[in-house]
């Protein structure tokens, strides 16, 4: 199907962005990778008036180090997170969250930026971003503002960025020496997890030694990306062992709120959470 008529506007700063998409008004859409939207378009749920491209605003690109952050521009690809040496080093949860995400054609198209501000609840990159504390900076007619994970992602398809915002760039705190696995079920390659979990740990001591901070995170497991936090506060103090593993990743399930569809009913979902979270903390930990 071929996609309703719109105007095309390529701007190369922010600043520009943000004034062609107040002119545009609220049926204007931006454009980062294009591998959410350019579908819509096609099938015709979206039908914008205007379409903002944000492909040439160089400051939206690049990976920098920033004190305690990493800072990666919203139009930063797939493809070259997977590859910066900041990221590998600093928020390996990321990069390997990345390299799971649909295949290489998608990857050096599709955007960190786009995939977060398009909120699907079956997205790989949120939950990472979430567990790891990432803050999203937000840039409007009335300046920047910067907005935590845990509030930007308010329902399905759904963030706090208002009409008339762009995402400008994701910060995430360093997570320098931290052991780290993304897990994820899906019924075939490159398809949408049907539940994945992002864990991250500080394990002091070594190998078996005590965790003394847990992060996890889970995809898929209600309308917008949760923290499995009965799972951290049971391995915090604890031994990074199978047993204590297996033991937190039976609260897994616990506050989350799945829904059904042809994939995978509730109580399905609420297994593979429990399942893949102790896979990913047994990778993680290396037991």
């Amino acid at each position: 199907m071929i996609p309703a008529e719109f105007d095309y506007t390529a701007p190369s700063t922010v600043d520009e962005a943000v004034s062609a998409l107040a002119a545009a008004g609220e049926d204007a859409k931006v454009i980062a990778g294009g591998q959410s939207l350019l579908p819509v378009l096609r099938m015709r749920l979206a039908a914008p008036t205007t379409l903002i491209d944000l492909g040439r605003v160089a400051e939206l690109h690049g990976i920098r180090e920033d004190g305690e952050h990493i800072a990666i521009g919203a139009m930063t690809s797939h493809y070259e997170v997977q590859r910066d040496p900041l990221v590998e080093h600093h928020l390996h949860l990321l990069k390997l969250a990345t390299d799971t995400v649909a295949d290489p054609q998608v990857r050096h198209r599709g955007t960190l930026g786009g995939a977060l501000a398009h909120a699907d609840p079956a997205g790989d990159l949120s939950a990472p971003c979430l567990a790891m504390g990432a803050e999203l900076v937000l840039c409007g007619p009335g300046g920047r503002r910067t907005v935590p994970a845990a509030d930007f992602f308010v329902d399905f398809f759904t963030t706090a960025m208002a009409a008339d915002e762009i995402l400008v760039e994701v910060r995430l705190p360093k997570h320098t020496g931290w052991h780290a696995h993304y897990e994820k079920f899906n019924r075939v390659a490159q398809a949408w997890s049907i539940v994945g979990v992002a864990a991250c740990l500080r394990v002091e001591g070594g190998t078996g030694g005590t965790v003394a901070e847990a992060r996890v995170a889970l995809t898929n497991m209600a309308a917008v990306p949760v923290r499995a936090a009965a799972v951290e506060a049971a391995l915090v103090g604890q031994p990074a062992t199978a047993e204590s593993i297996r033991a937190a990743a039976a609260h897994a399930a616990e506050g989350t709120s799945p829904t059904a569809d042809g994939n995978a009913d509730r109580e399905y979902r609420e297994h593979l959470a429990r399942v893949l979270t102790g896979r990913a903390l047994t990778a993680a930990a290396g037991v």
